[in-house]
């Protein structure tokens, strides 16, 4: 009875009109931001939600996920990491060929080509990658991932972490700077002459320097960059300098004829950092991997024509949708025009809970990806939905130190409609263009409700039991 002799209190969801008209009549409201499931989900999302083993496979995923600690151990050749038969090359995104690849994936096909020497020039490398002969699988297949088009030849060095929980290993490649490089799909001489340097000079260089340092805990270094302004996507800047220190006086010992010119190129590039993070990212999401009845998202990767999706209770299998064009801020005179769908493999960071989740601890990401600071606090509370946990390491001082929202589970983007945050660099869709800008992109719904409807499929009947 004290329901109906006291005031009256209304909660309301939906359409503002209801809440604005009580309001006007001073009666009490409380708005709830609710949302219908995502059109033609509902069967299936009811299914899934009623697998008996849901809840604990998700707590068994995410708890993998948040415990991995990655540590770089080494840096070395792809060919010796990776024993790819010649001539492979490993891509950003799902599985894709020469015929269907845009032109950034092109260019960087084509650079590879010539840096590996498998052609002469570009025609003739053109030639080679349109006649088949040159066989092309996602990086995801083979533990690794790659930024952009995410091109990965037998020479290129790489960064090597292994979980010393879990024990998985991922593999990343060193990262060339911004501007007119390979994984944006540049190809002219000044590209291949910086990655033949890397290869000379860089790789064997830092190959050493970690040898002699020892594992170096990319978590800790995560966890601090953090609360220094990073989000470890597109603001790298200092945790790069964390590294840099880390390792600085190791490359002296190991090559002090080569020093100045590696630490000079080191902390001339902010973005050095991203590609470790990626393969620190890697190898906690794949920790995660194999649940049988889980909904948590482990990879999210685009290859510039599709965005693809894993989950850990469906195996190897990827969902895809058609890649969107980032909306951010473009480079000199360059323009949304100019622009390809969206690509590489570094959405593996927000699949850790790194990147567009955490845009809250790095406000000045907005000068580089556009919207203001308010805009990326409201990026990272938002993915508290659609997340089953707070990452314990990963902290946002802005937010008291709240866990990055972490462990996107398939259910909730189908329940809330609300789509992960991923900011990006942008692409030019002319092969050899290279970078055009960074911005903010929103994956294709059907990539999640295609992983939902196969949870539905493979999910256990509770009256079965």
């Amino acid at each position: 009875m004290t329901l109906l002799s006291g005031p009256p209190h209304v909660v309301t969801a939906g359409v503002d009109l209801l809440r604005e008209a009580l309001e006007a009549q001073a009666v009490p409201t409380t708005p709830v931001d609710w949302r219908p499931p995502l059109p033609g989900t509902a069967g299936a999302l009811a299914r899934v939600l009623a697998d008996p083993r849901r809840r604990a496979a998700n707590e068994r995923a995410v708890d993998r996920l948040t415990s991995s600690r990655p540590l770089l151990v080494g840096v070395r050749r792809a060919s010796e990491l990776l024993h790819l038969p010649q001539p492979m090359f490993l891509h950003a995104g799902p599985p894709l060929d020469w015929e269907r690849a845009s032109g950034p994936m092109r260019g960087a096909l084509v650079g590879a080509m010539l840096l590996e020497g498998y052609a002469i020039d570009e025609e003739d490398a053109r030639a080679r990658l349109e006649s088949g002969v040159v066989r092309l699988e996602p990086c995801h297949h083979h533990r690794t991932v790659g930024p952009m088009a995410g091109v990965v030849s037998p020479s290129m060095w790489m960064f090597e972490v292994r979980d010393d929980v879990h024990g998985g290993v991922a593999y990343c490649s060193l990262n060339e700077g911004l501007g007119r490089v390979l994984r944006y799909g540049a190809y002219g001489p000044e590209v291949l002459d910086r990655l033949g340097w890397m290869d000379h000079v860089l790789g064997p260089v830092l190959s050493a320097a970690v040898e002699l340092a020892g594992p170096i805990d990319l978590r800790a270094l995560a966890a601090q960059a953090l609360q220094m302004g990073d989000e470890l996507h597109n603001r790298n800047r200092a945790a790069t300098s964390l590294l840099l220190r880390e390792l600085a006086p190791y490359v002296v010992n190991a090559a002090p004829g080569h020093a100045a010119e590696v630490l000079r190129f080191v902390g001339g590039n902010d973005h050095f950092f991203l590609n470790a993070a990626m393969a620190a990212a890697k190898v906690s999401a794949d920790a995660a991997r194999d649940v049988p009845g889980s909904s948590l998202v482990v990879a999210m990767a685009r290859n510039g024509t599709d965005f693809g999706v894993q989950v850990s209770g469906l195996g190897e299998r990827w969902f895809t949708g058609p890649a969107g064009v980032p909306d951010g801020l473009y480079l000199g005179a360059y323009g949304p025009a100019d622009a390809n769908p969206d690509i590489g493999d570094s959405t593996i960071t927000e699949t850790a809970g790194l990147g567009g989740f955490a845009m809250a601890a790095a406000p000045a990401i907005v000068r580089f990806v556009g919207g203001e600071v308010a805009d990326a606090v409201a990026a990272t509370r938002s993915m508290y939905e659609i997340t089953l946990a707070e990452h314990p390491a990963y902290q946002i001082p802005a937010l008291g130190f709240r866990g990055t929202p972490v462990g996107i589970d398939v259910t909730l983007v189908a329940r809330t409609g609300l789509l992960p945050v991923v900011n990006t660099g942008i692409a030019g869709r002319v092969a050899g263009t290279g970078q055009v800008g960074a911005g903010l992109v929103s994956p294709p719904v059907e990539a999640f409700t295609s992983a939902l409807l196969a949870l539905a499929e493979s999910a256990l009947d509770p009256f079965d039991q």
